[in-house]
């Protein structure tokens, strides 16, 4: 399962937390900090708890992944096999290498497409449990820097070098685990992947454009939150 996972964060987009002060307020930062919103995420009791439930529910289909994962693995590597068996003859018969290469190609491209429906369900869960805490994140992040007292926040990606004391991720994980303690991997019928960030953002949008207090389109929900780490 922690193979999934981690499997399913790289394959959406990396995180780019919105930004929660505007640029030119860098040079008037009192205090600046760093925190690393996806480790902070992968470190939430949320997403935890989560991870273990999502295990269980779709244990079928996590053991038949694996389990048919390594049958195409075999069935490909004897045409790995074949293909270099073909590349090794002297002389070369171009057309049957060609062919043994495509035979790879396909097989592989087979693979993962059969792979890919049969983890779908376990990928959407996951993407949902993701979409939850990121609609949260922005949240969290301006909770642990009021607490501190934080004029700015940066990816720790974007400094160049930093005492270990400017670092707020684990701050970030507790707001986040206060705000958001547990979140559902039942996944709603016609749910898309990102369809609760679009819908907040909206939210803030349309508030910011009636005029409500507290409601600003400047900091809107990250666009996914993926962990890099369990």
């Amino acid at each position: 399962m922690k193979k999934i996972l981690i499997a399913s964060a790289l394959t959406v987009a990396t995180l780019s937390a919105s930004p929660i002060m505007a640029v030119p307020a860098a040079a008037q930062a009192k205090a600046v900090a760093v925190a690393d919103v996806r480790v902070a995420a992968a470190r939430s009791n949320a997403f935890t708890v989560a991870s273990q439930q999502i295990e269980t529910t779709y244990k079928q289909q996590i053991d038949q992944q694996q389990s048919r994962g390594q049958t195409l693995q075999a069935e490909m590597n004897v045409l790995i096999a074949k293909y270099n068996e073909e590349a090794r003859k002297t002389p070369q018969n171009q057309a049957a290498v060609q062919a043994a290469a495509k035979a790879v190609q396909d097989k592989q491209q087979a693979a993962q497409a059969e792979l890919g429906r049969i983890g779908a369900p376990v990928e959407l869960a996951i993407a949902y449990v993701e979409d939850q805490i990121s609609v949260r994140m922005n949240e969290a992040i301006r909770a642990a820097m009021t607490a501190r007292k934080i004029d700015l926040l940066l990816n720790p990606d974007a400094v160049l070098a930093r005492e270990n004391n400017v670092d707020i991720t684990d701050a970030v994980v507790a707001e986040l685990n206060r705000i958001l303690p547990n979140v559902s991997i039942a996944v709603p019928a016609g749910y898309q992947p990102g369809q609760l960030v679009q819908q907040r953002n909206q939210q803030l949008i349309d508030a910011a454009r009636a005029g409500q207090p507290g409601a600003t389109p400047a900091a809107p929900a990250p666009a996914g939150t993926p962990p890099t780490t369990r």
